[in-house]
């Protein structure tokens, strides 16, 4: 939010500079983003009224004019703006000043002495555009300094407010908010209400409880249409952002600027019958403000009259009774909107509004109907006119239910004793409501805080107030007790270790992932899809680690990464229901990886090779090796039909190896195909402690066994028959060698096998040897 610092002054005037107020601000949580000094380009300038306008002799275009400047003596200035006339008061550079690098200087121009410079808006540098002389208000004083009289020396602020501060954005909201850190009085602004004059009258009423607290609104006749808006008004809302656009939208916004509190005003010419709130229909649309036609849904808050839907509650007006310069009579409405029947749409339909981020952070309740009044009096100041009564509809408002504030548990959370006296001082100055309650309060928040529901809340504004460097920083003391684990027990941790020392690199991707992206690489049900998701891609919730691993790895080969190996720890979530017992049956725990490009780096010592199956399952079996892995031939339709395999650990499976599936790569524009695998973590931390056993005297004995068998018996069957017939002497038993062809018929394979023996009481006998 940015403002200007002298309005901001007019509510509320701390003795103190403006550094040091900004600095209590940026204490207190309301982040100064940035500061900006506003200097006049100009110096001696005056305010002129002009006396007398004659045609200049000798050039058509040009007028000679005398001007008081508040002299005894008018002065002779040549001037050739279009809109000079007798009795409007305008800006003078006198002899001597300065307007921007220019210097002015008497002159003769074409024969007439000048003395001086009648200026326009954008020749002082006051706007972009200007094609006449600057008209300021007929009151102003005679002779006075220009920048003096527009406020020209001020400071620019803006905050960076967080979104639970909507209370902060509108010049009132901060005034509350200096007044409770520094003591000092605040000014709201003083008005009369208008008085009605006017019989007509609009009806109102809201259709949907739900969609809109309080409908406020009543007629204005304007006498002048052709008013201009006030030259005080349109600074401050150039110095907050906005531009100057026509009387009645400048009031609004500078009203919404000023009290927080967002306004509309219809064409009421071009109403029809009475003014409804309620929630869209699925086929209604509407054009609004911004030329832009939308869509709505059933969600969507809309403001009607007899014909159908005439604004979108809470965002945007409509196109077809918006305020023209013809417009003479006007429904102004002033409103609150529930946050929660505004929140999303805006974004939704592609629309951004100043009054949308007002009401989906929450806007004070409690002055709807003041708001109204200020903007009417400063409607009928610039344009005259008469005023109808006040049309008011009010359903359900928010309730500001009492918390419990127990300075017990201030000074537990805070660390510091803070005196209950001060305690309470603090939260009546924040305009909450406080009853004592033995030693306790019972606080109430005001109308104008959606942030303030539980006692923690309330510390946090204690705290605030009281000043973060108040709190002493003592350093805290606690006993460090080591977790119970023992050998048997692994941590992720360790796992991660385990993977890191073979060259894997771990990373943190989201659980929130593309739908049709996690279809491609899952195949376990319906995901679970999120409410508000923060972006179209980030719409369900995983049921695999696969899905961030290969978008991280299309993210290192988008920046000409071609050796990647990554892996993940993380939960995965299932939509079937809970095991009984099982706190997190459907959020288990993973242990995902993938291996791309070249097996090694490159190198000289070895040749380059793409690395495959066998590689990441030789990882697996090392990484894993107190777990008992084994790997069986599965069919699952992300991997490659024969690349692949299930893994088993304790006879039961636990996840998968294998490359991706070909048409994934295809369709993902992977040039070769990444190996990857996912486990569940839980099984692969029960750690096998290793027990003592003798080292035996006796060298150990080696024999090969090479057994033909059937192409489709697969080796680790054999491995698992040969380790249950070992007898106690066999030490180690691998496959080393296969063999196909030559000799052998179709369909049959050889595989070697090594056995190592060794008995630690003496040499083995050949004749041992051979039985075993």
């Amino acid at each position: 939010m940015k403002f200007s610092e002298n309005w901001l002054r007019t509510l509320v005037n701390p003795s103190m500079d403006s550094k040091s107020v900004m600095d209590q601000l940026t204490m207190s949580g309301l982040e100064v983003e940035a500061r900006e000094e506003l200097k006049p380009g100009f110096s001696g300038v005056v305010l002129a009224r002009v006396i007398e306008v004659a045609q200049h002799p000798s050039a058509d275009r040009l007028n000679v004019c005398q001007v008081d400047v508040g002299l005894e003596q008018t002065l002779q200035i040549v001037c050739g703006a279009p809109n000079v006339a007798v009795g409007a008061v305008v800006p003078c550079a006198l002899v001597g000043a300065h307007v921007g690098a220019i210097e002015i200087k008497q002159a003769n121009l074409r024969g007439v002495t000048s003395s001086g410079m009648l200026c326009s808006a954008k020749e002082l540098g006051l706007s972009v555009e200007g094609t006449g002389l600057l008209i300021l208000p007929n009151d102003a004083p005679i002779g006075g300094d220009l920048a003096q009289f527009l406020d020209m020396n001020d400071t620019l602020t803006t905050l960076k407010l967080t979104p639970n501060r909507g209370d902060c954005l509108s010049l009132i909201g901060l005034a509350r908010e200096i007044s409770a850190l520094v003591d000092a009085p605040i000014t709201p602004p003083r008005f009369n209400d208008v008085e009605v004059t006017l019989e007509d009258r609009r009806e109102v009423r809201i259709d949907s409880g739900d969609a809109c607290g309080v409908y406020c609104g009543r007629v204005i006749r304007l006498t002048n249409p052709s008013a201009v808006t006030p030259t005080w008004i349109k600074s401050r809302l150039e110095r907050s952002g906005l531009r100057p656009i026509s009387p009645i939208v400048d009031v609004t916004n500078y009203v919404m600027i000023e009290m927080g509190q967002p306004l509309h005003a219809f064409d009421n010419d071009k109403l029809s019958g009475a003014i409804a709130v309620r929630f869209s229909t699925a086929t209604e649309s509407l054009r609004l403000l911004n030329q832009q036609q939308v869509m709505l849904s059933a969600d969507m808050v809309v403001i009607t009259d007899a014909t159908g839907p005439v604004a979108l509650g809470g965002v945007m007006g409509g196109d077809a009774t918006s305020v023209t310069d013809a417009t003479t009579s006007i429904f102004l409405e002033s409103a609150f909107f529930p946050p929660s029947a505004i929140a999303g749409r805006a974004r939704r339909l592609g629309v951004t509004s100043d009054a949308a981020y007002r009401f989906e952070r929450g806007v004070d309740f409690g002055i709807t109907r003041r708001v109204l009044e200020r903007a009417t009096r400063l409607i009928i100041d610039i344009y005259g006119g008469a005023v109808g009564p006040l049309s008011v509809a009010q359903s359900r408002l928010p309730a500001r239910e009492p918390v419990l504030v127990r300075p017990s548990r201030v000074a537990r959370v805070l660390g510091v004793e803070i005196d209950t006296v001060n305690i309470s001082n603090i939260l009546v100055k924040l305009g909450c409501a406080c009853q004592p309650v033995e030693l306790d309060f019972l606080v109430t928040p005001p109308s104008h805080r959606f942030d303030l529901s539980i006692e923690e809340d309330f510390i946090e504004e204690v705290a605030r107030i009281y000043g973060y460097d108040n709190i002493p920083a003592l350093a805290q003391r606690s006993s460090a007790v080591f977790l119970p684990r023992t050998q048997a027990e692994l941590s992720a941790i360790d796992i991660s270790h385990r993977l890191v020392d073979r060259d894997y690199q771990e990373v943190l991707t989201y659980s929130f992932v593309n739908a049709q992206m996690l279809r491609d690489f899952s195949n376990v049900g319906e995901p679970i899809a999120l409410r508000n998701p923060f972006a179209e891609q980030m719409g369900v919730m995983r049921t695999t680690l696969l899905v961030g691993l290969v978008d991280t790895l299309r993210f290192n080969l988008n920046r000409k990464q071609d050796r990647v190996r990554i892996f993940e720890i993380g939960r995965c979530f299932l939509a079937q229901e809970k095991s009984v017992g099982d706190e997190f049956a459907n959020q288990p725990m993973r242990v995902g990886g993938l291996c791309y490009g070249n097996r090694l780096e490159e190198q000289w010592g070895e040749r380059a090779r793409l690395a495959d199956y066998f590689d990441v399952k030789g990882d697996i079996e090392a990484i894993f090796r107190h777990a008992k892995i084994e790997f069986k031939k599965t069919s699952v339709d992300t991997l490659h039909p024969v690349r692949s395999s299930a893994v088993y650990s304790g006879g039961f499976p636990i996840g998968f190896l294998g490359e991706i599936h070909p048409r994934l790569c295809q369709k993902y524009e992977l040039s070769s195909a990444p190996i990857v695998f996912e486990l569940e973590l839980l099984p692969l931390l029960s750690n096998s402690v290793a027990t003592y056993r003798e080292i035996s005297k006796f060298p150990n004995v080696r024999r090969d066994i090479a057994v033909v068998v059937d192409e489709e018996i697969p080796a680790q069957a054999m491995l698992q028959s040969l380790y249950s017939a070992a007898p106690a002497h066999v030490l180690d038993i691998q496959l080393f060698d296969q063999f196909r062809g030559g000799s052998l018929a179709f369909g049959k394979k050889s595989l070697a096998f090594r056995v190592v023996m060794n008995d630690t009481e003496k040499t083995l006998t050949e004749e041992e040897i051979e039985k075993i």
